[in-house]
């Protein structure tokens, strides 16, 4: 990396979320009881920063996003300010509403469901995101799929994403997106605009299987060698230097050269999850802070795991994440799973 510039910015989805959590998932026209509620950050611009903080202290973060002048946007600013994120660029509008989660965790299956108002992230567009004086080595931006105006065609290109990661190449960033899990067409639609102005793309299994055009159906688990080829086909639509996909079994990682690293999960007890919220942020954050320190591509896919293992112990999505050092430590306590085998040697 270009060690005249160091740290993140993170911009896009920041959100109060409600966790609750509840004994099943409901069936409609029924009754169920909270069994918990929490209220904490969340989001990609939220989670990423936080994440990144809590894993590494001395890398420096700072965020672009946008919020109301209310109790959750206020609260928000807060999570940002305590954990030493620069919110010099985070922007307020006292007319919005703060974009808020309901995050339901359901204890006997460990699924999670969220229902959202977009609110103030409806409004954030293109002309918030200003990198003029910004000296950080990659731009993180998510979410598509709950920006209206930033998923809406922006000035002659095909979407608001994609102008702001021109202003940050312009700016001399590196570029990285977060996906959701939004439905294959939606998600193609509003991300392979994107690729050819990206430097990474960190996604889940079932993300790069619908971007790169084959089977993506949430809910089912492709096999690893179906998911390098979908990840060497993103390359080919894109100008990433590195695609990688997690998975429930461990990660894989493609180079532009064609190099393939990989690496098994934390075998992680059942009994120690306690929700699986954020779990995503916490590897991309994990593998990027690998990264920044300069590891290996393999040792980027392990701290991933590390990070997102360690996650699993919370609701919310940042407040059980801890040092690099102390995930790496809960993950051999652990153990790793199998070696992944496929055609990755």
């Amino acid at each position: 990396m270009d060690r005249r510039r160091q740290g993140f910015i993170t911009a896009g989805t920041w959100c109060l979320d409600y966790n609750l959590t509840i004994p099943y998932w409901p069936e409609e026209e029924s009754a169920t009881p909270i069994l918990g509620i929490d209220k904490c950050g969340g989001g990609s611009g939220c989670n990423f920063a936080v994440d990144m903080r809590r894993l590494a202290p001395e890398i420096p973060v700072s965020t672009i996003s946008l919020c109301g002048e209310d109790d959750d946007g206020r609260t928000l600013r807060e999570v940002a300010s305590t954990h030493g994120i620069d919110i010099s660029r985070f922007h307020v509008d006292p007319a919005l509403v703060t974009h808020s989660v309901m995050a339901f965790t359901a204890r006997d299956s460990g699924k999670r469901t969220h229902v959202y108002q977009a609110a103030s992230s409806a409004h954030l567009s293109p002309d918030h995101f200003d990198f003029a004086g910004c000296d950080a080595w990659m731009l993180h931006l998510g979410l598509p799929g709950t920006h209206a105006l930033l998923d809406a065609p922006w000035q002659g290109e095909a979407n608001g994403w994609v102008s702001v990661l021109k202003k940050a190449r312009a700016a001399g960033l590196k570029t990285n997106m977060e996906v959701m899990s939004i439905p294959v067409e939606e998600m193609r639609a509003l991300l392979l605009p994107c690729l050819p102005f990206l430097d990474f793309l960190v996604v889940n299994d079932y993300e790069a299987m619908g971007l790169a055009g084959r089977s993506g159906r949430l809910g089912t688990a492709p096999g690893l060698d179906e998911t390098i080829a979908a990840l060497r086909d993103l390359l080919q639509l894109g100008t990433m230097e590195v695609v990688a996909a997690h998975f429930p079994g461990g990660a894989v990682a493609v180079e532009r050269s064609g190099a393939v690293h990989s690496h098994p999960s934390v075998r992680v007890p059942a009994e120690s999850v306690v929700g699986t919220n954020g779990a995503g942020d916490a590897f991309a954050a994990g593998f990027f802070c690998g990264l920044h320190r300069g590891r290996a591509l393999a040792e980027c896919l392990a701290w991933g795991h590390a990070a997102a293992a360690a996650s699993l112990r919370a609701v919310d999505t940042y407040s059980s994440v801890e040092p690099i050092e102390d995930c790496l430590a809960l993950a051999a306590g652990h153990g790793w799973r199998e070696p992944l085998e496929a055609a990755v040697q």
